[in-house]
């Protein structure tokens, strides 16, 4: 019997590395590089695995077309590992642990360029899943109002009203954040350092569009968000 495909991809010391460092955030071929200290041919042909085999997806980047980003797809290894277990023996199938429903005190910041779209709505479905939780989100070039849609999405999707919202510029939440997650490839390139942040956290997703894209987009953020309350839990342990 042959293994479990996640042993099979993940068994590799240089794709499990790279498995670890996208676990963490999105990353460009040379980021990866530079974190393995592996020749960019490499990193590259272990990627394509991982691509196969439906571990990590892609994307170009939007701030620079020649670039591409690298996801970790966090739900389809959380399915693959609970195969793993039970393939092993039925005792061993592992159950998710739910996750934190507070973590009062922990100060996150989400950034995009507008705050009218991804980063709002970041905001929005982290505040729903972690009461006391304080987390704000900001602009590099902030738009004069929320984007309808983004509106809509949160409404109708989540039952959240952020109507009365208003955009906020990065420059007037000069705060010090625990984490600082940016969510488009443009304010990546431009948002300040903050004090007292863990390493910065970036999720490359495109701006959406129309009203179908918000939806996708909202649920794509959603999960990045669920994935996110575990690891904002250990960091709040480790400094608490």
């Amino acid at each position: 019997m042959a293994a479990p495909e996640f042993l099979r991809m993940a068994a590799h010391p240089l794709r499990w590395q790279l498995l670890t460092e996208l676990a963490g955030s999105d990353h460009r071929v040379r980021e990866l590089t530079e974190r393995v200290r592996e020749p960019q041919n490499l990193v590259s042909y272990h990627l394509r695995l991982l691509r196969d085999g439906g571990l990590v997806t892609s994307r170009r980047s939007t701030f620079d077309g020649r670039d591409t980003y690298y996801h970790l797809d966090l739900d389809r290894c959380g399915t693959l590992l609970t195969g793993t277990g039970a393939a092993l023996h039925p005792a061993l199938e592992l159950q998710a642990s739910p996750a934190p429903l507070s973590l009062n005190g922990v100060r996150v910041l989400f950034a995009c360029t507008g705050n009218s779209a991804r980063s709002p709505i970041a905001e929005a479905l982290l505040r729903q899943r972690a009461p006391g939780i304080k987390v704000t989100s900001a602009g590099s070039r902030p738009r004069q109002q929320p984007h309808p849609h983004a509106v809509r999405v949160l409404r109708e999707e989540f039952g959240i009203d952020v109507s009365g919202r208003s955009p906020r510029s990065l420059d007037a939440v000069r705060a010090s954040f625990d984490h600082v997650i940016t969510l488009c490839d443009k304010v990546r390139e431009v948002c300040p350092e903050f004090e007292g942040t863990h390493r910065p956290v970036h999720w490359s997703i495109p701006e959406p569009t129309g009203y179908p894209e918000f939806v996708s987009t909202a649920a794509e953020i959603d999960t990045r968000v669920r994935h996110l309350l575990p690891v904002l839990a250990a960091a709040a342990r480790q400094k608490g």
